[in-house]
């Protein structure tokens, strides 16, 4: 059994990662962490630059939890990698981060988060970014 998280590079990305060390912890069980992006990585938001995963790599590091740390660019999108990756690895658990995005917002870009909680084999620990972009907001 392995946890999963999908991180991005912003303040519920590193909710999530955070949440996840300490989920991994607990369970004593290895993390895997995935960035993905779909299409030009130099125009999405969520595509972790160098600098971005150095940071992963060193709080995970720092935290002594077993981890493997993947990125991904081209393919399907976020959602679909990570619940792929979930059955690949039968997790016990995926970790996502959410944002608060406006009824109109969720029309018109739909939600992953949404698609992960409905399409997960697993269970699925969704955490917000806490006040100032911490974990704080579980």
């Amino acid at each position: 059994m392995t946890i999963v998280v999908g991180y991005v590079p912003k303040p519920e990305g590193r909710a999530a990662l955070q949440a996840a060390v300490e989920e991994a912890d607990l369970r004593n069980q290895p993390l895997h962490v995935l960035n993905t992006s779909r299409g030009d990585s130099l125009v999405d938001p969520s595509y972790a630059d160098a600098g971005d995963l150095a940071e992963v790599r060193r709080v995970l590091e720092e935290s002594g939890v077993p981890f493997e740390l993947e990125q991904r660019v081209g393919g399907r999108d976020g959602a679909e990698e990570i619940v792929a990756l979930a059955d690949r690895l039968d997790a016990s658990l995926i970790v996502i981060g959410l944002r608060r995005r406006t009824p109109t917002g969720k029309l018109i870009f739909g939600s992953d988060a949404q698609r992960i909680l409905l399409d997960a084999g697993c269970q699925v620990l969704a955490v917000k970014a806490g006040p100032g972009g911490s974990g704080a907001g579980r």
